[in-house]
């Protein structure tokens, strides 16, 4: 049985009362998920800054 299998399996298990609880917490994991992407994009950014600001790198650019 795939974990997609299981946890649909466990969700039909989940009382009612406690489903709003569960959509939250997939709703959160999804928003991590990008949040994660995005600091790692800005973390990279910081590092690669130092080589897109120098003169050889505007250069060449605008023969494009």
């Amino acid at each position: 049985m795939s974990k997609k299998e299981l946890l649909l399996s466990e969700i039909e298990q989940v009382p009612e009362p406690f489903l709003g609880e569960l959509l939250d917490f997939v709703h959160f994991l999804k928003t991590k998920k990008i949040n994660d992407r995005m600091d790692i994009t800005v973390a990279s950014e910081s590092s690669l800054k130092k080589d897109w600001l120098k003169p050889e790198e505007d250069e060449a650019w605008q023969v494009l």
